[in-house]
């Protein structure tokens, strides 16, 4: 997940070495010291106080039994804990595996769902290759983490249940002092204003004030447009925020409505 929480974090105004090679920066906007760590100890820092806040799994939370908060869910590295089967396997539910062995690198969470279930079984810890042991016998069904399933099915594997839905989130600790959790609400704010608006576009565009109403009726916008009159008689400014892939539906009919100096714009921070 790191590529994708760099972009995150510079986007925000947390300048971060992309090379990877640093494992600690210091950001002086934020006056805030950023580590790099395997994702799997990320949890366990926030949850021990070595850390204030956190980019990690929703999955790697549960896992460490951390009692960190959640903040933010980011939008990026989602997958699904599935539990999966041999595709000749008989079994079809959760219940069938009564008894059996399940082998997963994610025994928590693996654990709490078929204690859920009133299903027994045998877990059987592994770290790699899970997706082989149904091949060899080692299991009878195997919990990972899935994003397309593709990987499942070229092992010769079958879903049978999903455990849950993981992706990256915003964590911090539990214990976050007043101005410490000012902070961290602060940067929720602006990782929150980052991400709503990467699906968006600011739109401005000239209309005539015959065909006002016409082209305001075709920007399904975020809210209702802003019109300004221009100093030229006649005619009026719309500015509208709108869906990234709305843009190309509607340029067409926007110039066939009479608008003119039509202008799509990105935006960096969108706080609705």
């Amino acid at each position: 997940m790191y590529e994708p929480a760099a972009r995150l974090a510079r986007e925000c105004g947390i300048e971060v070495d992309t090379t990877g090679r640093a494992l600690h920066t210091h950001c002086p906007q934020w006056d805030i010291e950023v580590l790099f760590a395997r994702s799997d100890d990320i949890p366990v820092w926030a949850q021990d106080g070595a850390v204030e806040a956190a980019i990690a799994g929703r999955n790697q939370l549960i896992e460490a039994r951390s009692e960190a908060r959640e903040l933010l869910p980011l939008g990026f590295g989602r997958c699904t804990l599935t539990l999966a089967v041999a595709a000749t396997s008989p079994v079809q539910r959760a219940a069938d595996l009564d008894g059996t062995r399940v082998a997963t690198a994610y025994p928590v969470a693996t654990e709490a769902f078929f204690a859920g279930q009133g299903v027994e079984v045998q877990i059987v810890p592994i770290h790699g290759s899970v997706e082989l042991a149904p091949r060899l016998d080692a299991a009878e069904a195997i919990v990972d983490l899935v994003s397309t399933g593709e990987t499942m099915r070229s092992n010769g594997l079958r879903p049978v249940a999903e455990l849950m839905e993981s992706e990256a989130v915003l964590l911090v600790r539990p214990d976050l002092s007043p101005a410490q959790e000012a902070v961290a609400d602060d940067l929720r704010v602006v990782m929150e204003s980052v991400i709503a608006a990467r699906d968006k576009r600011y739109l401005m565009l000239n209309a005539p004030d015959g065909s006002l109403d016409e082209v305001i009726g075709l920007l399904p916008g975020l809210d209702s447009p802003t019109v300004l009159p221009l100093a030229r008689t006649g005619m009026h400014a719309v500015h509208a925020v709108v869906d990234r892939r709305q843009v190309v539906e509607l340029l067409g009919p926007l110039r066939s409505a009479g608008a003119s100096s039509i202008l799509v714009l990105p935006i960096e921070n969108l706080v609705p």
